[in-house]
């Protein structure tokens, strides 16, 4: 018999034993003792969602963990069991389940001490980065397409697109150089105070977080409102349509600094990489191919060899799966922002599947060798009697 698709926290009917050695009878709960079993438990959820059930609203919920949007989405993925219960209980059960995937640990008390500490020692240069500003911020042809929300939209302002990569003018030169100047103000003043830096990752020596700077709101804002729209249409399978954190962070290329990235995979389901300037030589990126965790590191193939040249104010849109590195700098200075954008939702549901054909090139490939060899076995005739 299939289980009910929810593993429960401490211990069971089949683990319960009397003072006799024989197993105990399962005692009678009552409602409140079901109540606490049900914010025990974590659930396991549906592969698909449920298309006829019509989600509860949660936003005008106060002190959510995470957007509102996230929590409607989810809802839809839950048991059927669990689709009538109360909205506190479906909050809570929906946010243990995000709290898998949220960093912890003595890292995270130390991330925490530090960004008190910018909070409140340090003076942003720039206060309007803390909120997003459309119209100052992006080109008109991008403002143009959201404001459309079209697959076909999103096809006319691409300058580049292939082998799953997406290019295309976002952000006006004014809010690169805003940026750019926020990070050298902020690492002046933290060598001038002493303040160690935490670095976006472990691959990058040089650059910030973002969103430790003060611009974590006006980056979840750009993740939510403009990247999911076009994630939505362009990265359907891995994640694209149910966005709901980020790490936003610029790091620095130069002959003084950090001169090439090796090959690696983001922890992100959909990247978002914008070359914020200078005058630079060299360091192209190169892709080849998206990948599950099973075949990150095998070999692409010819149609997924790809190299890119970055352009000041560009923006390129990938899967983070997408496995990619960056070719050494030959001069100048490259600064790049870039946002991974999460989703909890999508990492939940690929712990039960198998198969990831559908995103993953070598899982395509093999599927359809499969077919083929299956396709060529002839049928015995039939024995006589």
């Amino acid at each position: 018999m299939r289980d009910s698709g929810v593993a429960m926290v401490g211990e069971t009917a089949s683990n319960r034993r009397a003072p006799n050695g024989v197993a105990a009878p399962p005692p009678q709960e009552g409602a409140a003792e079901q109540a606490d079993k049900e914010v025990m438990c974590v659930p396991r959820l549906r592969p698909s969602p449920n298309a006829e059930h019509v989600p509860e609203r949660y936003d005008e919920v106060e002190q959510l963990e995470y957007p509102a949007a996230m929590y409607s989405i989810m809802e839809q993925y839950l048991p059927s069991n669990l689709l009538k219960a109360p909205r506190e209980k479906k909050i809570e059960i929906l946010e243990r389940i995000c709290a898998k995937y949220r960093p912890n640990g003595d890292r995270t008390r130390r991330h925490r001490v530090y960004r008190e500490r910018i909070r409140l020692t340090y003076k942003p240069l720039h206060e309007e980065l803390s909120a997003l500003n459309p119209e100052q911020f992006f080109v008109q042809s991008f403002r143009n397409a959201i404001d459309d929300g079209s697959a076909e939209a999103f096809r006319k302002i691409m300058k580049y697109q292939s082998s799953g990569l997406f290019a295309f003018d976002m952000f006006e030169p004014r809010f690169c150089s805003l940026i750019m100047d926020e990070v050298e103000h902020f690492e002046n003043w933290a060598q001038e105070a002493k303040f160690k830096v935490m670095r976006p990752n472990t691959m990058n020596n040089y650059g910030a977080v973002l969103d430790d700077i003060g611009m974590e709101e006006m980056l979840d804002q750009l993740m939510r409102e403009y990247i999911t729209p076009m994630s939505s249409v362009l990265f359907p399978n891995v994640g694209g349509a149910s966005l709901d954190s980020h790490h936003g962070f610029v790091v620095e290329y130069s002959m003084d600094r950090d001169l090439e990235l090796g090959f690696h995979v983001d922890d992100s389901e959909v990247t978002l990489n914008v070359c914020l300037g200078k005058d630079f030589g060299g360091g192209q990126l190169f892709f080849r191919g998206v990948r599950c965790e099973m075949h990150v590191n095998g070999e692409a193939r010819s149609d997924e060899v790809l190299d890119y040249s970055h352009v000041p104010g560009r923006a390129i849109l990938h899967a983070g799966r997408h496995r990619h590195g960056a070719k050494e700098i030959t001069s100048g200075q490259r600064t790049n922002l870039i946002l991974w954008c999460r989703s909890s939702e999508f990492r939940e549901l690929t712990k039960y599947q198998r198969d990831f054909s559908s995103w993953c090139g070598e899982c395509l490939t093999w599927k359809k060798e499969r077919r083929r060899k299956l396709s060529n076995v002839k049928p015995q005739p039939a024995s006589a009697v």
